[in-house]
């Protein structure tokens, strides 16, 4: 470090207090919005009252710059400073606006801290935003003290004591910025070839086929789009760890320190801070302020829960971490050192190398936390800890892709698996550990590097610039972190604060009202107005019912044989049960590619059949045994829309004779047309193509466009995938025993998933019609 520290300045001037090195500057923060900026700017609002502050913060949506600083001033830690002034200054820093003529000094704290942003993005925001920062700063024409926020961890993949200087490294910023910025439009042109296109392509019509092309097509562009951000993060990490560093944002970061030494080379003042791993405070504004989950607590918070079975780290590894007080803290007091100009000063706020806290003793004292006060396993009582023995990168990697593979062949079985309560079980359970996997999987890729990194940051300016400062300072911008108790700060202070938001909320989920289970929200003239639309000023709502599976547990096959035989007797019946039971693989297969195709070879099957015959049929002999396989709780569910006054609708693909039992239930019935000719003989086609897949939805879009009711306020309900258009149509869809796909789609979505049960006395037999 260069510094009026090391040029000899008298002890007066040393002594001086970091108020009065500050009263009367004029201050610009960036990065005020966020945790670290937030509590500097409280720290100076509190401590250096005579400072002024200016702060760049950019518009979100709608809300002025203004306006969130405003908000975020109504904070209770705001609540002694209510009376401060700050000013605001809109703009973005990829672009940011003319700087304040006057200014004396800017802490840039403001940047990406994602470890594994898009490339381009990290560029941006990390590069490309600090030279336009200093491009504006240098616009003023003023002696600006610039101190850049950066992070310990530019140092790389290095190993052993980092001193507090220059990363040592020689690759070209403006060649790897040009590169970064370049490759989204890279990515973007090779997500449009052939090779990725058609592979996304089919994968989505495999998936979302049998619901339509469009519904696939839409998959398919969605798939694209997550491609090119996958490939753009892997891209930058990949960048980063081949010229030496952990992940695009430290790389970025190691660029952006080159910006700012250049900047500094020109006869300017800069301070470049680097904090280790930042997390709660250790006093100020209260122990354990914090704000938002940062590196540590999604692994607290799992390891809690039962859920982090395993870590990739030396039980000896240090975990390089700082509480948020000392690091604005410090902060401070560089910003009340400034070095000498053309001379940049570098800072370490670390403590691994005077206080190191391993992952063992991190480990220890989490679990000694959870084993005093665990989380609830639902009704099953404390979650059980796991334990570590902290076994190695490498054997963790072994266990995670075993379990990753048979997580694969799992969920490859259960799409082959019959639709069943226990399947959905299974599916239900396969998706939790898959979840489990998947914030494993991202969490271990993201922190291994940090988990195994054995770095120790030299901080010898820190200290001694802390050692400078009157014992008054010492006292009010503490930042020694040699004298932090880790056991006492994790037991009691940072731990209880980041589980009790959590607690909180699963206090909330209890004192709930536990609904019944299956129930679903009670339809009454006043619940028409939760929507928007129609509904809300008093209009129509309409309600639409799938009928095989959703309202009875049925298929087009099995209705089939109903109607047939009926007309059958001895030996005949049997030989068409195995006639039909032969084609059940044909039908599986023309099903699984278009159901339509499913509908059209079935009812080929009814040609040379009088369509009056089958009317006449029904209804002597199926209304009562239809009647009776209709699930208790749909019957239920739409008396209750009749009931509130709502248009009732069946939407099915079944054929019209078979829906006759149900006229009394609906407004409105759209079934099958079976041809006939003009003796009022079936032919074996259809009259019109059968409604299914994303006609579906293309018919409830039209009907209540004819009947002038909102889509919005309208329900919707049916069990197969191939109905998600007709869901997706309506503005309350709910999955009636769903089959698998549309089981994760509507929990994905928040859909209600009701379980409609078959009545108990409901017969299964193939042959209700049959003469006795």
């Amino acid at each position: 470090m260069t510094s009026d520290l090391e040029q000899g300045t008298n002890q007066d001037d040393t002594r001086a207090s970091i108020r009065e090195r500050l009263a009367g500057q004029h201050v610009l923060l960036t990065g005020v919005t966020g945790f670290v900026g937030e509590a500097l700017l409280h720290l100076l609002l509190t401590e250096v009252p005579d400072v002024r502050l200016s702060v760049l913060v950019r518009p979100k949506g709608s809300i002025s710059g203004a306006e969130r600083i405003a908000k975020m001033l109504a904070k209770p830690i705001f609540e002694t400073v209510a009376d401060a002034e700050v000013n605001v200054v809109e703009g973005d820093l990829s672009d940011p606006p003319a700087l304040p003529g006057d200014l004396d000094a800017v802490v840039h704290s403001a940047g990406d801290v994602s470890f594994d942003p898009p490339v381009d993005e990290g560029f941006i925001t990390n590069v490309v935003g600090v030279r336009e920062l200093l491009r504006r700063i240098e616009e003023t024409g003023r002696d600006v003290h610039y101190l850049h926020v950066s992070t310990a961890y530019v140092s790389g993949r290095r190993r052993g004591h980092i001193p507090e200087g220059p990363v040592d490294h020689s690759v070209d910023v403006e060649a790897e910025l040009a590169w970064g910025l370049a490759q989204r439009a890279a990515v973007e042109e090779r997500s449009r070839s052939v090779e990725v296109i058609s592979k996304l392509r089919k994968q989505a019509e495999r998936e979302h086929g049998r619901a339509g092309m469009m519904t696939a097509a839409a998959a398919a562009e969605e798939a694209r789009k997550q491609w090119v951000k996958k490939e753009l993060v892997r891209l930058g990490t990949e960048r980063a760890r081949s010229l030496g560093w952990t992940d695009c944002y430290t790389f970025t970061k190691a660029l952006g320190e080159r910006v700012v030494e250049g900047y500094a080379a020109t006869g300017r003042r800069a301070t470049i801070y680097r904090p280790a791993i930042i997390e709660s405070s250790l006093a100020r504004p209260y122990p354990g302020w914090i704000e938002g989950f940062k590196m540590a607590e999604p692994l607290i918070l799992a390891y809690g829960r039962g859920e982090l079975p395993l870590f990739p780290a030396a039980a000896d590894t240090t975990a390089d971490i700082v509480p948020v007080d000392h690091v604005v803290a410090s902060i401070v007091a560089c910003l009340a050192h400034p070095p000498e100009p053309g001379k940049p000063a570098y800072f370490h706020l670390a403590s691994g190398d005077r206080n190191p806290l391993t992952f063992g003793m991190l480990y220890e004292s989490v679990r000694a936390y959870f084993e005093k006060e665990p989380f609830a396993a639902g009704d099953r009582g404390a979650a059980r800890l796991p334990e570590w023995t902290f076994q190695g990168g490498a054997s963790v990697e072994r266990l995670m892709a075993t379990g990753e593979k048979v997580h694969k062949i799992a969920d490859t079985l259960l799409g082959l698996a019959p639709r069943s309560d226990r399947t959905r079980g299974w599916a239900r359970d396969l998706d939790r550990q898959g979840r489990r996997l998947q914030f494993l999987r991202r969490y271990l890729d993201l922190y291994k590097e940090y988990a195994q990194a054995d770095l120790r940051f030299v901080d010898t300016n820190t200290l001694s610039l802390y050692r400078s400062l009157s014992p008054a300072d010492q006292e009010t911008f503490a930042f020694d972190t040699a004298v932090i108790d880790w056991h006492a700060y994790l037991h009691d202070i940072h731990v209880p604060s980041v589980t009790k938001p959590v607690r909180d909320l699963d206090e909330l989920r209890k004192l709930r009202k536990r609904p019944v289970a299956g129930a679903l929200p009670q339809v009454s003239a006043s619940s028409t107005t939760e929507g928007t639309g129609s509904a809300a000023d008093g209009g129509r709502v309409a309600a639409f019912f799938d009928l095989d599976g959703t309202l009875m547990s049925s298929n087009v096959i099995e209705t089939y044989l109903w109607l047939r035989l009926g007309e059958l007797s001895g030996t005949a019946k049997a030989a068409e049960i195995a006639r039909v039971a032969g084609k059940v693989p044909k039908y599986v297969w023309a099903d699984r590619a278009e159901r339509s195709t499913l509908l059209r070879t079935v009812y080929r099957e009814y040609a040379g059949a009088r369509l009056s015959d089958l009317d006449e049929l029904v209804d002597e002999h199926l209304t009562t045994h239809i009647l009776g396989r209709l699930a208790p709780d749909a019957v239920r569910r739409i008396r209750e829309h009749r009931a509130a006054g709502h248009v009732t609708v069946l939407v099915t693909g079944a054929i019209r004779p078979l829906t006759r039992p149900l006229m009394p239930l609906f407004d409105h019935i759209e079934a099958a047309d079976l041809a006939i000719d003009d003796r009022g003989v079936c032919t074996g086609h259809l009259s019109a193509s059968p409604l299914v897949g994303e006609s579906r939805g293309a018919f409830v879009r039209e009907w209540t466009r004819r009947e002038g009711i909102s889509p919005a306020d309208c329900f919707a309900y049916a069990d197969s995938h191939s109905d998600l258009p007709l869901l997706a149509a309506v503005g309350r869809p709910v999955a009636v025993r769903p089959d698998v796909p549309l089981f994760r789609h509507a929990k994905r979505s928040h859909w209600t998933i009701v379980d409609w049960e078959s009545p108990a006395h409901a017969t299964r037999t193939l042959d209700p019609a049959g003469r006795h």
